[in-house]
């Protein structure tokens, strides 16, 4: 896991994108599989919000930080628990964080699902990247499991 990489989204994305997926979700409209992803702040211990897209490979659940170690990142890290939410549903869960050697599968299929929407984070990466190619840039995308509250 590495520390460095932090793709900082621009105008559009923090001012529209975001909030219209973020209200969309919050009135229990998923976009594309989307949640909000509710979790304590590592340091106030207040709620923070933000949209993300949970993806589900071979029957587990994941959530994949395409912009890096994210804030959303570092909080889930020191919480090591979380809330999704779709409208009124809230579900508690637990997170456990992947590491490198085995994001391989989820990468792909957060990038063939999703690339249209985050493909440029993932610089040169696509759906038919080899998996050395993938396996190569692993170490920069966070991959959390999705685990029932304890």
């Amino acid at each position: 896991m590495t520390d460095k990489r932090y793709v900082q989204p621009g105008w559009f994305t923090t001012h529209v994108f975001n909030r219209a997926v973020r209200r969309l979700t919050r009135w229990g409209l998923s976009v594309a599989g989307s949640r909000e992803l509710r979790v304590r702040g590592r340091k106030s211990g207040e709620w923070r919000s933000t949209p993300v897209n949970l993806l589900t490979v071979g029957g587990e659940r994941y959530l994949v930080a395409p912009r890096g170690t994210t804030q959303w990142v570092r909080n889930i890290r020191a919480a090591r628990e979380g809330e999704l939410r779709v409208g009124r549903r809230s579900e508690a869960f637990r997170s456990e964080e992947l590491a490198d050697e085995v994001k391989l599968p989820v990468l792909r299929e957060y990038v063939r699902r999703w690339g249209w929407e985050v493909g440029t984070f993932f610089e040169g990466i696509d759906k038919n990247s080899t998996d050395d190619d993938i396996t190569r840039i692993a170490a920069d995308f966070p991959v959390f499991r999705v685990l029932p509250a304890a």
